[in-house]
């Protein structure tokens, strides 16, 4: 059994300490403020447009908060008929999706933002969410995406930024609706939003999802499930309020393992014939009608919050969640006939070999925080303040599969058949077993120093435990532990020329310890993952500006960032032993404008430009390899979405740009490495809308709307790739009762 000692570091303890400390204690003598009187009057709620995070760590308005912050709403959401958490991130810049390797496609959401991955960073109303789930927007009341180091807001991780998705809750009134679509490649999906109010404090709504769904241009590609989301809440509009909330998923699959890249731009193939190639039609299914991906995800909530008084407010979250996947997929390799120069000239009788995988894998969490929210003026400030405790257990258990002495025959490259008999892969009796405790505390404050200037800033310290625990079919097993104490925070100055905007700079930090994605520790020198390794550290230095115009109706803003991750490993050229000075840097201006620019005209709209490489990454004996990009990191990446209102007609159109994403970055020749890259695309899409009344509306959505063929997702191989969805429509039906 090997077991890693704790690494100790200097902390800044002292920051945690002064945060804290500028709260003043109960019963002590307070300086009293007499402030002019101030007439409020309800501004009416913006379409597209939000003012302040759900997330009460951003204790500051968005246009006060001096990091970047895009918050999409439900009406985005809907107009564009977005049911899945991928195709809402369409709608912010810098986030691109991602395929599997090897054969595999990777199961659940899997997207990439400045360079790093966002699948553990991604959060439910605050608390992590883990597993290969595919996330449905039925029950979202928005997405909120913090880009930049953001370790102080959620502890390990986050390098480049975290997700957090807010849902919707039981609220005094009655609201209900349901809503039908029907579309191309068989689409049918059924929504039910019932708010009831049962009494002058307490409410109760529930969401639901049924969908039976294809996939456009593949064949028996299928996307099935059903969503139930549970919401209670008592105490409304009283200091104590109680709310009991659970979400739960079944999700039955057919999973898409793609097609192979040949014929397309820059494939490569070193039998001359075969590179000359066709390509394969693009609806081919490779794999088997018994290919499956059965998910089930539980996630149960009880929360209670009390207000004190004084602008104080109190809260205690406990979270239980678990979900499984058990997923067969069958992948494809290479293509065949190199060997055989009597086949080589006849394409219908080419091959291409086939894999067969399976995954079993279950997920729980158990978490807990208890915050405070609080106002108060010290020191000749006035404070928004918040600190918290966090007590969490995440793990994972995943049983290994083989199909060793089994036949997986090939399949025909153009010409596939689904009901070839293939091998069920077998258990093998291996498992791993990973987890991770954390014991976290947080402190954020937002200190106004007058009008014009003001300070915010946020610690946050983590300790935790990791440990791996790897089971073979024998019994024997390998057992490896990782703890420490982890230190992330954030500074910033905003200046305010005017009442409606800002101009700011802020630092931010952020650490990544191993195993920190997928609780996996490992004992090669070379592999990040491994226990003895230090935390990765990323540093992110953001200035910028924020404006609210049109009277308040349309946010805009403009930043210029540099993120770098550095301690991933490398190997020295001169030892030939792996080191940790290896570095990741993105560098870069994002723009955005979210509002109303006329009572009848909204627009989403935003634009990243980024330079992105890696410094001193080398691999191979004596540090041969040298790696100076970063996969799947465009340079220039736009999304729009607009609407204009007609009376009971409403008009929307939208288009997204991302520029070329590179697959070869290690110096090989990209013209012999199959398909060296994803080219460019520009993909448009619109809707129109009519009102028949208060209660009835109807939808029609075109996407692909000029039927663009582009590269939506390549493999690291190069072999492999799935397009963007051909021209399809959907149309959706909407009942409020």
């Amino acid at each position: 059994m090997a077991h890693i000692r704790s690494r100790k570091h200097n902390k800044p303890i002292q920051l945690l300490a002064l945060l804290a400390a500028s709260v003043p204690a109960a019963g002590m003598a307070q300086t009293t403020t007499t402030l002019p009187t101030v007439t409020v009057k309800e501004a009416a709620e913006v379409p597209y447009k939000a003012d302040k995070s759900a997330n009460d760590k951003i204790v500051a308005p968005l246009v006060d908060t001096p990091k970047t912050i895009q918050i999409i709403k439900k009406e985005v959401l809907e107009e564009q008929g977005a049911v899945t958490l991928m195709e809402a991130l369409r709608n912010t810049p810098g986030i691109t999706m991602q395929m599997g390797e090897n054969g595999n496609t990777s199961a659940g959401d899997t997207f990439q933002l400045r360079g790093s991955s966002l699948q553990q960073s991604t959060f439910v109303d605050g608390i992590r969410d883990l597993g290969a789930v595919t996330r449905d927007t039925f029950n979202l009341e928005q997405i909120e995406i913090i880009k930049g180091a953001a370790g102080a807001e959620t502890g390990r991780g986050a390098a480049t930024g975290q997700l957090n998705l807010v849902t919707k809750q039981a609220h005094l009134g009655d609201e209900s609706s349901v809503s039908g679509t029907l579309g191309t490649g068989s689409r049918k999906r059924a929504t039910i939003d019932l708010n009831k109010q049962l009494s002058d404090t307490s409410a109760l709504r529930v969401n639901g999802l049924v969908q039976d769904s294809g996939v456009d241009g593949r064949d028996h590609v299928e996307n099935t499930g059903q969503g139930l989301a549970l919401s209670y809440a008592t105490g409304l509009n009283s200091p104590t309020r109680l709310y009991l909330y659970s979400q739960h998923i079944r999700q039955k699959n057919v999973p898409d393992g793609g097609i192979p890249s040949i014929g397309f731009e820059g494939f490569y193939n070193a039998n001359a014939t075969i590179r000359a190639g066709a390509k394969v039609d693009r609806e081919n299914y490779y794999g088997s009608v018994n290919d499956r991906e059965k998910i089930n995800a539980d996630m149960f909530t009880a929360k209670i919050e009390h207000d004190l008084g004084q602008g104080t407010t109190v809260r205690n979250i406990t979270r239980v969640g678990k979900n499984s996947m058990d997923r067969v997929l069958t992948g494809i390799n290479a293509i065949n006939g190199t060997t055989a120069p009597a086949l080589i000239g006849d394409p219908s009788t080419w091959t291409i070999s086939r894999s067969r995988q399976r995954v079993d894998q279950d997920n729980t969490i158990i978490a807990n925080q208890t915050s405070m929210n609080t106002e108060f003026a010290a020191g000749g400030m006035q404070h928004s303040f918040a600190a918290g405790v966090e007590l969490m257990r995440e793990s994972q258990t995943s049983r290994a599969f083989s199909t060793t002495g089994l036949t997986t025959p090939a399949a025909n490259l153009y010409n596939p058949n689904p009901l070839d008999a293939m091998p069920m892969p077998y258990a093998t009796g291996a498992e791993d077993h990973g987890s991770t405790s954390t014991l976290g505390l947080y402190a954020f404050d937002n200190a106004k120093i007058n009008d014009q200037w003001s300070i915010n800033g946020g610690l946050r310290l983590d300790r935790y435990k990791t440990r791996t625990r790897e089971f073979t079919a024998g019994g024997v097993f390998n057992d490896l532990k990782d703890s420490d104490t982890l230190a992330s925070w954030s500074i910033g100055g905003v200046y305010k020329p005017a009442a409606n905007g800002s101009v700011y700079a802020s630092y931010a930090t952020s650490q990544t310890p191993p195993g920190s994605n997928n609780f996996v520790l490992e004992a090669a020198a070379n592999n990040q993952n491994n226990a003895a390794l230090d935390p990765q550290e990323t540093s992110t230095v953001e200035v910028g500006t924020k404006w609210e115009l049109l009277n308040k109706r349309l946010n805009v803003a403009a930043a210029v960032f540099r993120s770098v991750n550095d301690k991933q490993t490398s190997i020295d050229p001169v030892t030939n032993t792996s080191q940790q000075f290896g570095k990741t840097q993105v560098q870069g201006i994002e723009l955005s404008a979210v509002g109303q620019i006329t009572n009848f005209w909204q627009i989403s709209a935003a634009l990243a430009k980024t330079s992105t490489k890696q410094i001193d990454q080398f691999s191979g004996a004596g540090g041969a390899t040298i790696t100076d990009g970063v996969r799947w990191s465009p340079d220039l990446t736009l999304t729009l979405w607009t609407s204009y209102q007609l009376d009971k007609l409403t008009l929307g159109f939208g288009t997204r740009y991302v520029s070329e994403q590179k697959r070869v970055v290690n110096g090989a020749n990209p013209a012999a490495s199959n398909v060296p890259n994803i080219p460019s695309y520009w993909v448009a899409d619109a809707m129109v809308g009519y009102q028949f009344s208060d209660k009835v509306s109807v939808r029609l959505n075109v996407y692909n709307l000029f039927d663009k063929e582009y590269l939506s997702v390549l493999n690291n191989g190069g072999s492999r790739l799935a397009l963007g969805a051909p021209r399809s429509a959907a149309v959706t039906a909407n009942f409020k009762f």
